[in-house]
């Protein structure tokens, strides 16, 4: 883990696990990812720890395909340091250290894994337990780097961040939930869904009607390309008042890098024979200086 109230979360499990360096979890985490291979590593990080400090190695591991799994608590607030505004917080938000309120635009965690070409992304919520239990399975059944992002609630500082997620009554008009292979539908009765704009190609959401039911666009998460999950990322607001989607937005198998390492390895060996540490630090680019 990193450091931040997420990354405590290693000591509540039945597992090996240990603080690392601010925002530098995923990058020690590759370390040992790829030199013990018959580990299952997970990385559990937050919003400031991952998209902060830590932006520029979460970004790298995704894009490599590390055989991680990634562990992104956003509660959309500095906890541990007591409640200053983070990657996540919404523009406006008033916190110790935007008295005025943030000025800066939020990150989406999950368009943000997308564009660094993450092959597993998935969104959940901590307090929908069985959809929580769901999302976790199938990324740890993913070969590469699986990055799910999980809205938690900070009852100190940001309280009732994602409420309206959590409320039975709102959630069903607000959450969209993702299935592979099922039309994009949501609200009362599937009253709602999600529809390509055929002029803009942007996604929208529409309230559904015979005439353009067979429009409603059928989710696959196992595209190649991401486009799609892309689009779909973008349909969550700011303030997830209107609508948010949840479960797995994309799932796509491509090389693992520490299949890739290992297998570079075992080839280098085969072809020259295992090296000799002496020999390799004093090879042909090291010069003895003589001084009288």
């Amino acid at each position: 883990s990193g450091i931040g109230c997420s990354s405590r979360f290693p000591y509540y499990m039945n597992t090996y696990g240990m603080h690392s360096i601010h925002g530098r979890a995923p990058a020690i985490a590759t370390g040992l990812a790829t030199s013990r291979r018959d580990l299952s590593v997970w990385v559990v990080t937050g919003d400031g720890d991952a998209l902060s400090i830590g932006g520029n190695h979460l970004i790298h591991a995704l894009r490599r395909n590390v055989n991680l799994k990634i562990l992104l608590f956003n509660n959309r607030i500095y906890g541990l340091t007591k409640g200053q505004y983070s990657p996540t917080s919404e523009v406006g938000k008033i916190t110790k250290s935007t008295p005025m309120g943030s000025l800066d635009a939020p990150f989406n965690p999950v368009s943000l894994a997308l564009g660094a070409e993450a092959s597993f992304v998935a969104r959940t919520v901590d307090s929908d337990r069985k959809h929580l239990t769901q999302v976790l399975r199938q990324a740890a059944d993913h070969p590469g780097t699986a990055l799910v992002e999980i809205y938690q609630n900070c009852n100190i500082f940001n309280d009732g961040a994602f409420e309206i997620l959590k409320d039975k009554q709102q959630a069903e008009e607000a959450v969209i939930r993702l299935e592979h292979g099922q039309p994009i539908r949501f609200g009362v009765e599937g009253s709602k869904g999600v529809v390509r704009n055929q002029t803009t190609g942007d996604l929208e959401v529409v309230t559904v009607t015979p005439e353009n039911e067979a429009q409603i666009l059928v989710h696959d998460a196992h595209a190649a390309s991401p486009t799609t999950a892309f689009a779909l990322s973008r349909l969550a607001d700011a303030d997830t008042l209107h609508h948010t989607p949840i479960g797995v937005l994309r799932s796509f198998k491509r090389p693992v890098y520490d299949t890739l390492m290992s297998d570079q390895l075992d080839a280098a060996v085969e072809q020259h024979g295992k090296s000799d540490l002496d020999a390799l630090l004093t090879g042909n680019d090291t010069w003895t200086v003589e001084t009288s």
